[in-house]
């Protein structure tokens, strides 16, 4: 299957990004990216997974913190090599590389068996995939029955004032505040986040999302929105066969 437009686009945004992701990435989430990622991992370590699968792992920051809080061994596919070199690096660097292996992979199209992972877990994907009903199903193919999956993306704060405060910060603050720290591939990037995540559940509302979990298999979905509303971490369970 051929990359999708949506692939294309963000394998072209994030391919300046790789050096300086996870350090800009805390700044521009102030500080709050590696909150949601423990809650993502607790949900996942708390099924005491053997083998997990980490979809869109970047430069492996989920999958190294899955690691440390697991026994697994973790396999994290991601559609940007230059972000996967980085990635592998911390990996060693980590002294995870005997338990962590890294992939090039399109989500839409994962290269392994039906039921070959124990938990999914993915960040920051569906908004970048053509259809994210039938991405969720080919995670969930992978998937065993009863086996964990979990997600976390930016989401955009239900309370109005809040949400205003949001849109200054995403619309302005963000993306000049990446110019300073990151160049120009920052800029762009966070310039471009607001608007597409806004976009996003304007398409994708809360209840299509849970119906879309649910339609794949997943069962008793819940959500914990984070960082009076940044953030949004779901999860679930695939049915019993």
């Amino acid at each position: 299957m051929a990359a999708s437009p949506e692939n294309a686009f963000a394998a072209g945004l994030f391919e300046d990004l790789p050096r300086k992701y996870d350090r800009l990435a805390e700044v521009l989430s102030l500080g709050q990216n590696g909150s949601w990622r423990r809650e993502l991992v607790r949900h996942v370590a708390r099924v005491k997974p053997q083998r997990i699968l980490d979809v869109a792992t970047g430069t492996a920051g989920v999958a190294i913190a899955l690691a440390h809080a697991t026994h697994a061994d973790i396999v994290g596919v991601d559609l940007s090599e230059p972000m996967l070199e980085v990635g592998r690096k911390r990996i060693y660097d980590a002294g995870l590389d005997r338990r962590i292996r890294l992939e090039q992979s399109r989500a839409e199209q994962l290269p392994f068996p039906d039921a070959s992972f124990d938990a999914v877990t993915f960040t920051y994907l569906l908004r970048y995939v053509a259809d994210p009903a039938a991405t969720l199903r080919e995670l969930a193919r992978v998937l065993r029955p009863a086996g964990a999956l979990a997600g976390l993306d930016f989401f955009v704060p239900p309370n109005s004032i809040w949400r205003l405060s949001w849109r200054l910060y995403t619309r302005a603050l963000m993306p000049s505040g990446g110019y300073v720290l990151g160049g120009r591939a920052w800029w762009r990037a966070g310039r471009f986040l607001g608007p597409n995540i806004e976009d996003f559940y304007r398409r994708w509302p809360m209840d299509r999302i849970f119906e879309a979990w649910r339609e794949a298999g997943i069962l008793d979905v819940e959500d914990r929105v984070m960082s009076l509303g940044g953030g949004l971490v779901m999860w679930g369970r695939k049915h019993h066969a």
